[in-house]
């Protein structure tokens, strides 16, 4: 199976007051911790950017999309996405660009589980983790007819699919506290994330 995953980076960052992407993490920026995780599992990534937003320096290997839509929010961002990632892969995994204690182990356990599935998502029984799920690239068309239909959420795209809801439980034994679903959208969650990082 073709791997790969899309990292979306293009929201305007309100409750954090700051560009999420840039924000220091060890030695690194966010966005450049998170590109290196993935890079460990999967030989190429995607970034969606809005059309003028400043990147960090990225590795020449990643691939910058630059999205089309502008402000329709996140199911914009994974049809970008998922159209730059469909000639070369099979399967990618969606995150955004704030979740740095994202595990390796998390990722290859979601790939794991996609089997003949369209889409598999994790839940914890309250909240679907739509940015945190292995997607099928030819759902590009999905939801390109749900953002013609005004349908914006992305949920209506794992609703409109095959997609396999996966249990918080099957996930714990490889990520205990599921840090990998933990976003950082404010200056206290930032500062929890640091004191929780391991800075290697």
């Amino acid at each position: 199976m073709r791997r790969g995953a899309v990292i979306l980076c293009g929201g305007h960052s309100r409750r954090m007051g700051q560009p999420k992407a840039l924000l220091p993490f060890g030695d690194e920026l966010m966005l450049q911790r998170v590109c290196r995780i993935l890079g460990e599992i999967v030989p190429q990534l995607f970034v969606v950017a809005a059309q003028h937003q400043e990147l960090p320096e990225l590795s020449p290997t990643v691939t910058i999309v630059r999205d089309e839509y502008d402000s329709l929010g996140p199911l914009a961002g994974i049809a970008t996405g998922l159209g730059a990632a469909r000639a070369t892969c099979d399967s990618v995994f969606v995150t955004a660009c704030d979740v740095p204690l994202l595990k390796p182990a998390f990722v290859e356990r979601m790939f794991g589980l996609l089997a003949d599935h369209d889409a598999a998502i994790p839940t914890d029984g309250e909240h679907v983790h739509v940015l945190s799920g292995i997607y099928r690239p030819e759902l590009e068309d999905v939801a390109r007819k749900l953002l013609n239909r005004d349908q914006r959420r992305p949920l209506f795209l794992v609703r409109a699919s095959s997609s396999l809801l996966v249990p918080e439980t099957d996930l714990r034994d490889v990520d205990p506290a599921l840090h990998s679903l933990q976003n950082t959208n404010t200056p206290d969650e930032y500062q929890a994330a640091l004191q929780l990082a391991e800075f290697r």
